[in-house]
């Protein structure tokens, strides 16, 4: 359902959060491929792993945590003209975040091994993996921190910032890793190792840019002196919204982590096939995470001005050309998986090319879902309602993802392909109701 007036207000907005997260997830692309080609499957599944575990607990704690909460609160005081209560919140909001982040940093950085012992993965796995995310961590922590100052931006309407320092981070990232990796324009080879120095030095940079934004041009800013009189029911509000959003994300990214766990026990030829799929997907689903950025956004301020028509328009016109851009995305992995999949391993990895062709091709049933779960739910955060999403992605990923991947693969010990038959079903289910809530209760 498209609102022409409203489509320039969501393309203004979507589209450098489309390019934003896009190039970011290029950054976990380029480490993929470039150690592919560099170590072939031992590699890749190091990396694989290691990125995944990272990732979900950034992902469940600060970038659809806090920051979606800082985003949220923000936008809904902005469109209510409250400027200094939207700073006073993101202060509050960054600082748990703050937290939050060393705890993680710590945890990843002191007990890789065991974390990867937990996660079954094989011995060479284990002490290569050590290695790469001990150095990665570092980078990581920098990371959850900017994560934070772009929701800060997000939250008035600023997702041109957040690009550029993404663009930075891809720059300093790509010349490095082909530097690092390999071992070009003088620099040592140190393969895997190389690829965690590469993205922790380009992280830290891309901070170091949104800091100094933040301090200086931005419209809301952190100031810690509202941290001398801080008031326990705005705490509460960050915490309300943030805490259903961390645990949505927490239902999909813990059954997800479970579900590789479970992968990588049937072999390093399946594990790879599946983290392959997996990471190709991870940049088809960018065009839904920026719409649902701006539907988050968007419907806030309307929300903050009680204009409710206006925030269903523009929920509706998120949800529809973010979903167009998934549709092209399917229509891709339908036309082309054999080529997509030769792009991130060596070619006489054939087992691994050939099973990751068929896992492609079923993923392109669940782009479309995928995207309407996404999108209206990040336009039901801008309403402040954040236990709903978490309510569905909590029922589809632990009573249906997670059983039906154990009962398959690892009690009936069928083929990764299943892995992505299933995951299909919990998009679908995830689309549809997500699309009946939020048409209930917003009308």
């Amino acid at each position: 359902m498209l609102y022409k007036n409203s489509i320039k207000d969501v393309l203004k907005l979507a589209i450098p959060a489309v390019g934003e997260m896009i190039l970011y997830m290029t950054i976990w692309v380029l480490d993929t491929i470039m150690v592919g080609q560099y170590g072939g499957k031992l590699s890749v599944s190091t990396v694989g792993i290691s990125s995944e575990i990272i990732y979900t607990f950034i992902n469940i704690f600060i970038s659809v945590g806090i920051s979606i909460g800082i985003a949220s609160i923000v936008a809904r005081k902005v469109g209510a003209k409250k400027y200094d209560s939207a700073s006073e919140y993101a202060t509050i909001g960054f600082s748990i975040g703050m937290l939050i982040s060393l705890i993680i940093f710590l945890c990843i950085f002191i007990l890789p091994d065991k974390i990867l012992t937990l996660a079954g993965a094989e011995e060479d796995v284990i002490n290569l993996g050590i290695i790469y995310m001990k150095i990665a961590s570092i980078g990581m922590l920098f990371n959850m921190l900017m994560n934070m100052l772009n929701g800060v931006l997000r939250g008035y309407g600023n997702t041109k910032t957040p690009l550029i320092a993404s663009i930075i981070i891809n720059i300093i990232n790509l010349f490095l890793d082909y530097s690092l990796i390999f071992g070009h324009f003088n620099f040592p080879e140190l393969g895997v190792k190389g690829a965690a120095i590469a993205t922790s030095i380009a992280q830290f940079s891309g901070f170091l840019f949104i800091a100094f934004y933040t301090y200086k041009t931005s419209k809301i800013k952190i100031n810690f002196l509202y941290l001398k009189n801080i008031k326990k029911h705005k705490l509460k509000e960050i915490l309300k919204l943030s805490i259903p959003s961390s645990m949505q994300q927490g239902s999909l990214d813990f059954s997800r982590l479970l579900s590789t766990f479970i992968i990588m026990r049937i072999g390093t030829v399946a594990f790879a096939a599946n983290q392959i799929t997996t990471t190709i997907e991870s940049l088809s689903f960018m065009p839904a995470w920026g719409f649902s950025v701006a539907a988050t956004t968007l419907v806030g301020h309307k929300i903050g001005e009680k204009n409710i028509k206006k925030a269903k328009e523009y929920a509706y016109t998120c949800a529809t050309l973010g979903c167009l851009l998934m549709l092209l995305c399917s229509i891709l992995f339908l036309s082309a998986p054999k080529f997509l999949i030769s792009l991130f391993i060596k070619s006489s990895e054939k087992e691994v090319i050939n099973l990751g062709i068929i896992c492609l091709m079923i993923a392109a049933l669940e782009q479309v879902p995928m995207g309407i779960s996404m999108i209206l739910g990040g336009a039901l955060k801008g309403y402040g309602d954040t236990k709903t999403p978490f309510v569905i992605s909590l029922i589809s990923s632990w009573l249906i993802r997670l059983p039906l991947i154990f009962y398959f693969i690892s009690i009936l010990k069928l083929s990764v392909i299943y892995v992505w038959w299933i995951t299909s079903i919990q998009w679908i289910f995830e689309g549809l109701t997500i699309f009946l809530l939020f048409k209930k209760k917003i009308n």
